[in-house]
């Protein structure tokens, strides 16, 4: 062979050497690559979920490039937690169900009292032209609402009205608040009336009032609802509680009504029913004349 043939022939055979190298290379598995794409991939299936803590202790999960997967765990209160066996298709199609949102207890119908009394500081003068002096204190249970000097007032007020007992001309009455007295008007809630009264075998069901030895019992619902069963202004109502209980207190029982169409006697209990009678407050009219109804046994 002479040289420029095998040059030739050389150089025919270095394509094919090149082209078996190419080949044999493409047959390799490039192991490196393959890891680190799983290692992407798992790390991708992890991301994928969030654990959000919330109030009750349980958990949810969330994507990990929504808003909720960028918030910190301590503003998250909505969770949810997971099923104990995987839902139907039916719920699944209504969305996630979250709790109920928890109720907030109904606030109490009338105030807490303690079973302590403050006694109003103020006193009075003399009221009415009867022999004996009648004194007494006005008290308010704490935890009332009720202004001890206010009811103090209000109350005085109902005993020296000439429709009141004064007009008998036996009676008389004096604001005190403190050394000796006759008798004690106490406002209270119900729950201490309902003591108070039940002590002397009294069974006032939270409702109404009563008078037990010296205490004057008013039931703090009807001081300030008043009743059903009267429909003039709060103010009367209160006269007329005063008037019947302290009517107890100098001797007078129950009465019942008169007749249709009359006033209702003070002495009547007219948060019972009014029997045909018309509400009314005071024992007297303006006039002097008594509004008294049949006793009642």
């Amino acid at each position: 062979m002479t040289v420029t043939e095998h040059q030739s022939a050389e150089q025919s055979a270095r394509p094919s050497h090149r082209r078996s190298s190419r080949r044999r290379r493409r047959r390799r598995t490039p192991v490196v690559p393959l890891l680190i794409g799983a290692a992407v991939a798992s790390a991708a299936l992890l991301a994928a979920y969030v654990v959000l803590p919330g109030d009750g202790g349980g958990v949810r999960a969330a994507p990990a490039n929504s808003p909720a997967a960028s918030r910190s765990p301590a503003a998250d209160h909505s969770p949810t937690a997971a099923p104990s066996a995987p839902p139907s298709r039916s719920s699944r199609d209504a969305g996630p169900t979250r709790p109920a949102a928890p109720t907030r207890p109904a606030a109490p119908t009338s105030p807490t009292g303690t079973g302590t009394f403050i006694t109003a500081k103020a006193s009075g003068k003399v009221v009415g032209d009867g022999g004996a002096v009648r004194r007494f204190k006005v008290q308010v249970e704490e935890g009332t609402g009720v202004d001890a000097k206010k009811a103090a007032d209000e109350i005085s007020a109902v005993l020296a009205d000439e429709r009141g007992w004064t007009r008998d001309r036996k009676h008389s009455f004096q604001l005190v608040s403190g050394g000796s007295y006759d008798f004690e008007v106490k406002i209270a809630t119900p729950d201490t009336v309902d003591y108070i009264c039940g002590q002397a075998g009294l069974k006032t069901h939270g409702e109404v009032n009563c008078a037990n030895g010296t205490q004057v019992m008013v039931n703090l619902k009807r001081w300030n609802t008043g009743s059903p069963e009267f429909d003039g202004p709060i103010g009367e109502y209160r006269a007329l509680i005063i008037n019947h209980e302290v009517g107890h207190r100098i001797g007078h029982g129950h009465e019942t009504c008169p007749g249709p169409g009359k006033p209702a006697p003070a002495m009547m209990q007219q948060i019972d029913g009014l029997k045909g009678c018309v509400a009314n407050a005071w024992p007297y009219t303006r006039a002097g004349r008594y509004l008294g109804g049949p006793s009642v046994a």
